[in-house]
Parts: C-alpha cells; sequence; structure tokens
C-alpha cells in the first residue's frame, strides 16, 4: 500500500469509539473519552495500519484521538504530531445533544445541514470553515512525505469528511454524499496526476491493489 510507484498515500482515521457514539450524543469539540471498546478498536486497527508502513502521524489533539494514535506511534515508533486544526466541527448549542433531541430544537437547521446547505450547526463552524483549517493542513503534512510515503491522520468523521471533499476538489455540497466513518475506521487518499484520488472510504481491512483498466 506504501506507494511502491513512488506516489504519497494519506489515512485519514478516525478514532474509537466513545460513551456519545453510543448514545447518538453530538460530540463536537467536547472532550470525550474512548470506551474500553474504542480502546480494543484503536489497537485492532493499529496493528494493521502499522503494516503499511507509515512515515508520519499527525492528530487532532482531543483525548479521544490523542489515545487512537497513541496506539499506532506504540506499535511504529513514530512520535506524533498534535494539531487543534484537526478538531472535530464546532457545533455550539448541539453538543452534548443527541440527534433526537437536536432536530426536535433545531429542526429546521438539522434538515439544512442534511440537505447539504451551508449551516452553523447550533452558530458553531460551517463545514467549509473546518475544511480551510484542517486540509491545509494535512496538504503540509504530505509534502513532507519521502517519495512513496505514507501519512496517517487521526481526527473525527465530520472533519475527515470536508478534508476529503477539499482534497479532491469536490463542490461542498456534494460532501455529505461521502457517507460517514465507523469508530476507528479509515479512508485513504493517493497521489495521481490530476491531484488526490480517493482509494478506499470507511474501510477496517487492508486494501487490496487495484488491478484493472482504472489504475
Amino acid at each position: 500500500m506504501t506507494g511502491t510507484d513512488g506516489t504519497r498515500r494519506i489515512v485519514l482515521w478516525r478514532h474509537g469509539q466513545t460513551a456519545w457514539n453510543l448514545e447518538r450524543r453530538f460530540q463536537g469539540t467536547t472532550d470525550v473519552e474512548l470506551t474500553d471498546t474504542g480502546r480494543a478498536q484503536a489497537r485492532r486497527a493499529a496493528r494493521l495500519l502499522a503494516t503499511l508502513g507509515p512515515d508520519a502521524i499527525i492528530c487532532s489533539d482531543l483525548r479521544r484521538t490523542v489515545d487512537t494514535a497513541a496506539e499506532l506511534a506504540a506499535v511504529t515508533g513514530l512520535a506524533v504530531t498534535y494539531d487543534e486544526a484537526l478538531r472535530e466541527t464546532y457545533a455550539g448549542a448541539w453538543q452534548g445533544l443527541t440527534h433526537d433531541e437536536i432536530m426536535a430544537r433545531f429542526g429546521e437547521e438539522y434538515a439544512a445541514w442534511k440537505r447539504g446547505e451551508p449551516v452553523r450547526r447550533g452558530g458553531g463552524e460551517l463545514e467549509t470553515e473546518v475544511a480551510d483549517r484542517a486540509a491545509p493542513l494535512v496538504e503540509r503534512a504530505a509534502e513532507k512525505l519521502p517519495r512513496g510515503g505514507l501519512l496517517v491522520v487521526v481526527s473525527h468523521g465530520g472533519t475527515i469528511r470536508t478534508t476529503i471533499g477539499r482534497l479532491l476538489g469536490l463542490p461542498s455540497p456534494s460532501w455529505e454524499s461521502l457517507g460517514g466513518l465507523s469508530n476507528c475506521c479509515w479512508s485513504v487518499l493517493g497521489e495521481s496526476v490530476r491531484g488526490w484520488r480517493l482509494l478506499e472510504h470507511n474501510a477496517g481491512s487492508l486494501p487490496e491493489p487495484v488491478i484493472g483498466d482504472d489504475v
């Protein structure tokens, strides 16, 4: 998976399970810890990702991502660089509420968000603002990779989706079409002559080589 053809790759890895995930409670920038299951998910995923031979790890500074990244650092010996630019979307008054509570209190706002309209959820950040802070950081880190290198970005579902959308050059209303990431699953971007390309999405096992006409 590391670029035997000399291309760089980015693995965008979502954190493990938290209690708020189980409760369908909107986390945003609230600093919620992993559950025991989340830690086990991180250990399993880290063993898989380590076999790809990553060259660098960058990570959100919230505990659920810090503890997830620590499992990969432990098996690779790599240092982790933390940056608040990789935090989840700040969602103001939505944070701490379940999705049912959000729909009851902010129904029109919630529906507009799901339609892909620019919405400051709970008075928080726009998705484009999240991409503005996260995507450039990921690009700068990728530029430092050696030829054929692999960067692991440990972040949050919403931030990963907006970052992928921005790096692929997709219009922001279509970012929701990428779908969410399960806990401790990842997506993979690869360099191509036309820019970044989505190679894997919401994966939980090692990617297989693409064999065929679309390589």
